[in-house]
């Protein structure tokens, strides 16, 4: 654990398009620094991706940055973030990931000189290392192939470099299902702090020699999973609310490595890294609907420096084609948040405020997110001695906070789920305070068939 204490002090001081570290782009995004941006995220409709297919992608790609951006241009957006996220051949064939990148940086170079609309790319490869069974995580021709998307399109001018890696993830899938906390809190801090470790020293040395930024991760296939499975009613929304606090441990791994942000949008977790680290971050909520529901959707745009609507297909909707009215729609977002800087602090807290008390009472999952609840969660983890007992004081700080908030009347928790916070607190209290111990315990329990310790540095 790097981080001793908080960037943020006050929960006031946690607001959207204000971050104490805030983050300079090479074509003029000031992200942090008194502006929400909008981050527009896309991606194919259903078709494959080959060899034979690749001009039909292109022209895809050409289609949404020519359209998207002439739109952000019309709304007069003072600069938008455009998101890249590969499909899993685009990263398995890096050619077909460096085609596409250039296209939208040709795109982006192009509305700068014709509408003098600054922009930024953000990369984000697939991380194909999960195809493998069990997961081959630091080596192999997956590993390979990141790394050379990752190279060539820095090379090529991305601006940041951001990943939803899987590290762990092969053994939480099965965790969340039995609501086991243990197994959870393996998978995400011993497995998937291994994991960020050692991939986020090579993403930094690549963004060093490139000159890009290097981003932020995402524990999008841990808290998200959880999060989908609450709605879907497959496993407890306090369970789910638990796992997105202790996601942030995992995550924070990539900010001690080398990570400046904006942290990537679908991470729920980045109310906590901005506290923690004060790096400007994304964030998605109701205009990530294209992509999954989510009871979060007013109260994570508290936090956001880039407001984002997560992986829309390039379809045509009755007003034009899906990522164009997407943009918009993150304009108009973007503009009402900052109307409110504009006027003050006060006016931005007001906002805020807003924002927040439409969402945090009636779902467990929005509570752990409210500023205050931030604050707290984020100080139990600084105070950790290390990732695993950061993993703990997560869980226990968010299980308190729920109590407290099912009991002063202000948390609305289905009474069915409300005697499941008992018992979470006793899987915790049946985990060892030694880290070394609780390794040991966990591997015992793990299926081996599904991991490979030595792949995380165990034995």
């Amino acid at each position: 654990m790097k981080y001793r204490q908080l960037a943020i002090n006050h929960a006031d001081d946690l607001l959207f398009g204000h971050a104490p570290k805030s983050l300079r782009t090479r074509h003029g995004l000031h992200l942090g620094g008194g502006l929400v941006y909008p981050e527009l995220n896309f991606t194919l409709p259903t078709m494959d991706v080959t060899a034979a297919t690749m001009p039909a992608v292109a022209g895809h790609y050409r289609e949404i940055v020519k359209d998207a951006l002439r739109r952000a241009a019309e709304l007069k957006a003072p600069g938008v973030v455009l998101e890249f996220e590969t499909v899993p051949p685009m990263t398995s064939t890096p050619a077909f990931g460096l085609e596409l990148a250039q296209i939208l940086l040709d795109g982006m170079a192009d509305a700068r000189r014709q509408y003098g609309l600054p922009s930024a790319l953000r990369m984000t490869p697939n991380d194909n290392r999960e195809f493998a069974r069990p997961p081959i995580m630091r080596s192999g021709e997956h590993w390979d192939r990141m790394l050379e998307l990752f190279d060539s399109s820095a090379r090529a001018g991305a601006d940041f470099l951001s990943i939803e890696s899987v590290g762990g993830k092969e053994l939480h899938d099965e965790a969340l299902m039995n609501c086991d906390l243990g197994q959870v809190i393996f998978s995400l801090c011993v497995l998937g702090v291994r994991d960020m470790e050692f991939l986020w020293k090579q993403l930094a040395a690549i963004a060093q020699r490139h000159g890009a930024i290097c981003a932020g991760d995402t524990a999008c296939g841990f808290g998200n999973t959880a999060m989908v499975l609450a709605e879907q009613k497959m496993i407890p929304r306090v369970f789910a609310a638990v796992v997105r606090a202790i996601t942030a441990v995992r995550t924070l791994v990539c900010y001690e490595h080398g990570a400046v942000g904006p942290g990537k949008d679908c991470g729920y977790e980045n109310p906590y890294l901005k506290a923690i680290t004060g790096y400007p971050m994304a964030m998605e909520g109701k205009t990530a609907a294209c992509a999954h529901l989510s009871p979060l959707g007013n109260i994570a745009a508290v936090y956001a420096d880039t407001w984002s609507n997560e992986s829309v297909q390039n379809i045509r909707l009755l007003a034009g084609m899906a990522p164009t009215c997407y943009m918009e729609q993150l304009i108009y977002d973007c503009r009402l948040m900052n109307r409110a800087l504009a006027e003050g602090k006060t006016s931005a807290l007001t906002l805020r405020r807003w924002l927040v008390d439409s969402d945090a009472g009636l779902d467990p999952q929005a509570w752990v997110l409210t500023p205050d609840s931030v604050m707290a969660i984020s100080r139990a983890i600084v105070a950790a001695p290390t990732h695993y007992h950061a993993g703990l004081a997560a869980a226990r700080c968010a299980i308190e906070l729920l109590r407290a908030g099912h009991n002063s009347g202000q948390l609305k928790i289905i009474p069915r789920e409300v005697s499941f916070l008992d018992s979470i607190t006793a899987q915790l209290d049946e985990l060892p305070t030694d880290e070394s111990a609780f390794i040991a315990q966990q591997m015992a329990l793990a299926d081996t068939s599904k991991y490979l310790p030595a792949e995380y540095g165990l034995t």
